[in-house]
């Protein structure tokens, strides 16, 4: 009979210190999806995303064979970048490789015969994915090219000691829609699911394990410092 009172004690204890999410299809607020569709704006080509420029984004510029060309700095809130020579380029919405095209046109003929001209993003600002919930490190970290599940979760350091691998959700935005989807993190690393693509503004929630979290909590509590029969 103690044995049947421990059991059921630890059940109601581990139920309440559990915070794993859940998706309620009926929600008025985020509209359940087995898959995500692509967020606004974005374009898919062969199945690999290119990251678009946008404002406060930092890069640097350089010329073949015109180092007077190089330069670094941040586009402004506009999306213009400022070169000398051609004065200020449109460079927010455009691939680096888009970016790069643009220049070299405007410096075709009228500088340079054929100009090679190169565009690094050195650090991307405007496009960020949070990542929060049960992983080490939660914050809100910058996609400077395609991003998946696997890659967001290992940017915030990986999944902490309480973690449930397989209540990982990902929110999005889909023409002023939220969205989520829920994907279980062991079958994306067996290979049996597809690692999912991951966009800027997308919102990546780990959720919590209610045994791991109680036996974490567990392990530093004084009453409960030493192992309990419950079998």
């Amino acid at each position: 009979m103690l044995k049947q009172v421990m059991v059921a004690a630890l059940a109601a204890m581990v139920a309440a210190c559990s915070s794993t999410p859940g998706l309620d299809s009926s929600s008025q607020v985020v509209r359940v999806a087995d898959t995500l569709p692509l967020p606004d704006a974005t374009e898919q080509n062969a199945g690999i995303v290119e990251y678009r420029l946008g404002p406060t984004d930092e890069i640097e510029i350089a010329v073949f064979n015109a180092p007077e060309m190089a330069r670094k700095g941040q586009i402004d809130a506009a999306g213009n970048f400022l070169l000398p020579l051609i004065g200020s380029v449109q460079a927010g919405g455009k691939t680096p490789v888009e970016l790069a095209a643009l220049i070299a046109d405007e410096l075709r003929g009228r500088y340079i015969r054929d100009p090679q001209v190169s565009v690094n993003v050195i650090e991307a600002r405007a496009h960020t994915v949070t990542v929060d919930g049960a992983v080490t490190k939660p914050g809100i970290y910058p996609i400077s090219g395609p991003m998946t599940l696997q890659r967001a979760i290992a940017t915030a350091a990986g999944l902490n000691k309480i973690a449930d691998p397989d209540k990982v959700i990902i929110f999005r935005t889909i023409e002023g829609q939220k969205m989520a989807a829920m994907f279980d993190l062991n079958e994306i690393r067996s290979g049996r699911v597809e690692d999912p693509q991951v966009f800027g503004n997308d919102i990546v929630i780990v959720g919590e394990s209610g045994v791991r979290r109680f036996l974490t909590e567990a392990s530093g509590a004084p009453i409960l410092s030493r192992f309990i029969p419950i079998f």
